[in-house]
C-alpha cells in the first residue's frame, strides 16, 4: 500500500505552491553559491549539518550546505536524513512508517530497503507520530529536491537515544559514495544576538575538532549530531565550516536569536572514489 507522509510546514516555513517554493530555492542557491570562497575544489560530502529554521531565517545557511553537493546530482541516490523530534516524544531513532514524503515540489520514495536494514536494530521504531508535524526532517527536502535527481529517503526522527545507538545506526547505512547523511539542527536559541555569537562559535569549535558531547542547549539536533560525530571520528572524517549566523542576521531581532550553522563532514581523500 502507497502511504504517503503530507507535508506540515508548507506555507509556513517555507512557500506553499511549487512554483514559488523553486524559486526560493534556486534563489537560494544562487546567492550561496556567490558567496562561498572559490578555493581548491573540496572533496564531496559524506554527511551535512544543516539548520531547520523557516527559509527567511535560515535558507541561506541552508543553501551553503546544499551547494556543496553540486556535481553529486547523478552520483547521490540515498539521503539518510536525522533531525531531532520538536512535538513528540520517542524511545529511540523513529522510521515514519510511509512509503513516501510529499512536498509541494512532489513525492520522495522512502528507501524500503534500508529501512529493512534497520530492522534488526532495537532502538529503530516506528512512529507517524514523530514525523506528522516534525518541521526539522521536512525543511531539508526542497533543497534535496532541486539539488539531486533520482534518490530514495531514509527520514529519522531523533528522540531519547545515546550518541552510540546513533552511530549504530549511521554505520549500518554507511555504504559508499551513493549514500549522503545530512543531520538538521540549529543551534542556540533564545539568547541575545551577543551571547548567541559567542556560544555558536564555541559549539562550532566543538563539532568542527569531532567533539561528541554535545548538550541541547548547545544544539537542539544534539543528538543526531553526536552520533555523527562519533561516526565521523571512527571514519577519519574532516569537518569545514561553510556558514555561521543567526535570525539577528537575517529576518529576527537581536534579543532572542537562534543560531545556525551549515557543516560538511568530507572522507580522506584517499577513501573518496
Amino acid at each position: 500500500m502507497h502511504t504517503i507522509r503530507l507535508p506540515a510546514v508548507a506555507g509556513t516555513f517555507y512557500p506553499g505552491d511549487s512554483p514559488s517554493l523553486a524559486s526560493t530555492v534556486v534563489g537560494l542557491l544562487a546567492q550561496a553559491r556567490a558567496e562561498l570562497p572559490r578555493a581548491t575544489p573540496s572533496p564531496p560530502p559524506k554527511a551535512l549539518i544543516v539548520p531547520h529554521a523557516g527559509y527567511i531565517y535560515s535558507g541561506l545557511i541552508a543553501a551553503r550546505a546544499y551547494a556543496q553537493l553540486d556535481g553529486l546530482r547523478h552520483q547521490i541516490r540515498r539521503v539518510v536524513l536525522l533531525g531531532p523530534v520538536h512535538h513528540f516524544a520517542v524511545r529511540g531513532l523513529a522510521l515514519p512508517g510511509v512509503s513516501a514524503f510529499r512536498t509541494p515540489l512532489g513525492e520522495l520514495p522512502v528507501d524500503s530497503q534500508a529501512v529493512a536494514e534497520l530492522s534488526a536494530l532495537q532502538q529503530v521504531t516506528v512512529s507517524a507520530g514523530a514525523h506528522a508535524m516534525e518541521h526539522s526532517l521536512e525543511v531539508q527536502l526542497p533543497f534535496l529536491q532541486m539539488v539531486l535527481d533520482d534518490f530514495e529517503l531514509l527520514p529519522l526522527a531523533v528522540g531519547d537515544a545515546t550518541p552510540q545507538e546513533v552511530a549504530q545506526v549511521l554505520e549500518a547505512l554507511w555504504g559508499g559514495p551513493e549514500t549522503l547523511f545530512v543531520v538538521s539542527s540549529d543551534l542556540s536559541h533564545y539568547m541575545s544576538y551577543a551571547s548567541a555569537q559567542q556560544a555558536d562559535s564555541q559549539t562550532v569549535s566543538r563539532i568542527l575538532s569531532l567533539d561528541a558531547t554535545l548538550t541541547h542547549t548547545q544544539a537542539c539536533g544534539g543528538t543526531p549530531l553526536n552520533g555523527l560525530l562519533l561516526t565521523a571520528r571512527r571514519h577519519d572524517l574532516q569537518a569545514r565550516l561553510l556558514g555561521l549566523c543567526n535570525s539577528g542576521d537575517t529576518a529576527g531581532d537581536r534579543q532572542r536569536v537562534v543560531g545556525y550553522a551549515a557543516i560538511a563532514f568530507s572522507e580522506p581523500r584517499h577513501a573518496a572514489h
